[in-house]
């Protein structure tokens, strides 16, 4: 039989500790007390309109679901090595909020997170906008989809992951990341996807400096590229861009297939290049019709 708490509040330590098939709905757990672990080793429980402000509240939990349920900014560390998790209508406000966790669906959310999602696997986020610096580092099986990113240093060291109809505003994204897949989307930042491994983009606008560089197997369909100088230096490359490239810069194979590029650069190489860039032919900027170039553009 399923317990239910109702308009309750907690703050001591351990509350709730290893509490089983229990329905919580429009509780607190903050208070005097300061008690940290209030649903450690919790099994198979619901959580609704339910607020927290404790450190550690969900770790080691198996079988939830929160819904409009608000984990405040003093949070900290609060999903921790938990798995089979729903995160529906809720707001994750604290620290390292996700971290070593398995089988966590998140949706329509919105979070707040330094080093969100930490050695995570099987995890899919929906309609959700997430503000972390350093998200989801060594993670596996991914799939996000309408999440609006605000970070820095995201997605490193990611294995298989697809992203779609996202908008991603982030500093080295992707760095050293294997099997990503992103459709329909804006990534806008710095250094995109260096030593990356398998990243395909499809239809996405990129827009910064020095992106795709060092990579190997990287595809780019129907993508648009703003401000993006000196790219895929020393990148295995199969590109088609919509529009013009500021500049391209010793792409070591392959070939780039663009409507213009400001310049192309194959100097001071430091391993053997023979990337190739072609023009379109009726390109619409009207920039090297129907060349293909291997030095510096005219």
């Amino acid at each position: 039989m399923r317990q239910t708490i109702i308009g309750k509040q907690y703050d001591e330590e351990r509350a709730l500790y290893n509490i089983k098939d229990a329905d919580i709905t429009n509780t607190v757990f903050a208070g005097p007390a300061d008690g940290e672990s209030a649903l450690k080793e919790a099994r198979n429980i619901t959580l609704t309109d339910c607020s927290f402000s404790l450190r550690y509240p969900l770790w080691r939990t198996l079988g939830f679901k929160m819904e409009r349920t608000t984990m405040d900014e003093l949070t900290r560390a609060a999903i921790w090595y938990s798995n089979d998790g729903e995160i529906v209508d809720s707001t994750l406000g604290g620290i390292k909020a996700l971290r070593e966790c398995k089988n966590i669906r998140i949706a329509g959310s919105e979070v707040v997170s330094p080093e969100f999602g930490w050695n995570t696997h099987n995890v899919s986020v929906s309609n959700t906008g997430i503000t972390s610096e350093y998200a989801f580092l060594n993670s596996s099986d991914l799939h996000l989809s309408g999440v609006h990113f605000s970070g820095k240093y995201s997605f490193q060291y990611v294995e298989n992951m697809t992203i779609e109809d996202s908008i991603l505003d982030t500093k080295d994204a992707f760095w050293h990341s294997k099997n990503v897949t992103v459709k329909n989307s804006t990534i806008k930042g710095e250094y995109l996807a260096w030593y990356s491994e398998g990243l395909t983009l499809i239809g996405c606008r990129i827009i910064g400096t020095q992106p795709l560089c060092y990579c190997k197997g990287l595809k780019l369909i129907d993508c648009t590229m703003e401000e993006c100088d000196l790219a895929f230096e020393y990148s295995d490359v199969d590109a088609t861009v919509c529009g013009t490239i500021d500049s391209v810069k010793n792409p070591k194979s392959g070939e780039i297939v663009c409507d213009g590029v400001g310049e192309v650069i194959m100097e001071d190489a430091v391993i053997p290049c023979a990337g190739k860039v072609t023009i379109r032919k009726n390109s619409i900027c009207g920039c090297r019709n129907n060349a293909t170039t291997r030095g510096k553009a005219a």
